[in-house]
């Protein structure tokens, strides 16, 4: 690993809920805490929602863009940040929605499902920063709701993020995913776009996952934050 960080020309990191869930973060899917297993997605995260259940939508985002205020970015952001800074790490891509990467320092990220520290106004478009929602805030001045600027169930990724993190799993020589259970489509075709291409695959995650047997270093059941302090560590 020490050899590939330090070799690769073109480092791609691919980032899920293992990420955030280390800085407290409650996920989706996992069996007992995850939010799924207290609510339908399709009845509270869709776009249906958002046209026809609006007050539930709205509380149960409120509630979301809280949490994420209460926790903070962790070592493994900030080393992934401190990478990019020496040029070790060229891009993120992203499954998270909370933003930490960003508040950690790094910039080129490319958030597939968008973020839950920004709205915007689902008639005009304009954007809004969260604290509209702590504010209890929520319609825009010209009326319409304001929702998180994310992928609601129903809705297409954002063009702009998917085509950059296709555009990086293309040029990636080591492609390191960490935190992902990979089994969301079509995020989890990159690793496999990068592999195709000739990237070195690296994944860290708790549980093995589908796409362990195409990857050339494998990790389970640690702390992403650790591993990632044990790799720079090695580096020096």
């Amino acid at each position: 690993m020490k050899n590939w960080l330090n070799d690769a020309n073109h480092t791609v990191v691919f980032t899920g809920a293992g990420m955030s869930t280390e800085s407290g973060l409650p996920d989706f899917r996992s069996v007992n805490q995850g939010l799924w297993n207290q609510q339908d997605p399709g009845k509270i995260a869709s776009t249906e929602a958002l046209n026809y259940n609006v007050d539930e939508f709205i509380d149960f985002y409120r509630t979301r863009v809280l949490n994420v205020k209460d926790y903070k970015p962790h070592k493994g952001h900030r080393i992934l940040a401190d990478w990019e800074n020496q040029g070790l790490v060229q891009s993120i891509i992203t499954q998270n929605v909370d933003g930490f990467h960003q508040k950690a320092g790094s910039e080129n990220v490319s958030e597939l499902h968008g973020t839950l520290q920004k709205l915007h106004c689902q008639s005009c478009g304009k954007e809004y920063k969260s604290e509209e929602y702590v504010n209890q805030e929520y319609h825009c001045e010209c009326g319409g709701i304001l929702r998180p600027s994310i992928t609601l169930f129903g809705e297409m990724l954002p063009q702009d993020a998917f085509q950059l993190a296709l555009a990086e799993s293309e040029k990636a020589d080591l492609f390191i995913v960490l935190g992902s259970s990979l089994s969301v489509t079509p995020a989890n075709q990159f690793p496999l776009i990068a592999k195709q291409n000739g990237a070195k695959l690296v994944i860290v995650n708790r549980d093995a996952t589908d796409f362990d047997q195409y990857a050339d270093d494998v990790i389970h059941s640690r702390e992403i934050g650790d591993v990632l302090e044990e790799w720079n560590n090695l580096r020096f």
